[in-house]
């Protein structure tokens, strides 16, 4: 098993909890795991992304060769764009498709999504608005990440344990609306599947 994933976002939009959460299953699992820090503007508002490698072998690299991405995790469809070129033929793109316009000039979102559309394999949901419906706008990321479930090769018992692991100690409210926001992602992917 080896997955190579991009997370692609902007600050505040919980890029490092995602990451936390597939780094948790996959270690509990017992895979290896790389994670390139995460780069760019980290503070709200600015764009971020980072490499998470995952494998049953070692991985010698955290950085992600161009066309080798299995998939790109993005929280924003205009950041999912700008890694295209390291997602490989068979990768997936699965993106929000609410937009955060942090620039003057952010492109018509119709033109950004018909361009995920010309991608193979991709999946485009408004987990802000799901997120929303569940009770928490915070949640919009554990809904991309239950998007990302069906092809991570990772038990997904072991992602909800990671979610109890990584949120527990805000209490279960908290931790039922991640598992339930993650779960919602995860038919939602399972019906395109």
């Amino acid at each position: 098993m080896k997955k190579d994933i991009i997370l692609a976002g902007v600050g505040g939009q919980g890029i490092l909890s995602i990451a936390a959460i597939i780094g948790l299953a996959a270690v509990n699992t017992g895979l290896f795991l790389k994670q390139a820090e995460v780069h760019g503007m980290s503070q709200r508002g600015g764009a971020v992304y980072s490499n998470l490698r995952l494998s049953d072998n070692e991985i010698a690299s955290d950085l992600i060769p161009e066309g080798k991405a299995d998939m790109i995790l993005s929280l924003e469809p205009m950041e999912s764009l700008r890694y295209l070129p390291k997602l490989a033929k068979h990768g997936w793109l699965i993106t929000n498709s609410k937009p955060h316009i942090n620039i003057p000039n952010y492109p018509a979102v119709e033109s950004i999504i018909n361009e995920i559309e010309k991608q193979p394999f991709h999946l485009v949901i408004n987990a802000n608005d799901i997120a929303k419906d569940l009770g928490s706008d915070r949640a919009a990321n554990m809904v991309i990440l239950g998007a990302a479930t069906p092809f991570l090769e990772i038990d997904y018992n072991k992602l909800e344990e990671a979610i109890v692991q990584t949120f527990g100690k805000k209490g279960q409210g908290v931790v039922d609306i991640n598992l339930k926001a993650m779960n919602v992602g995860r038919k939602l992917a399972l019906q395109k599947k």
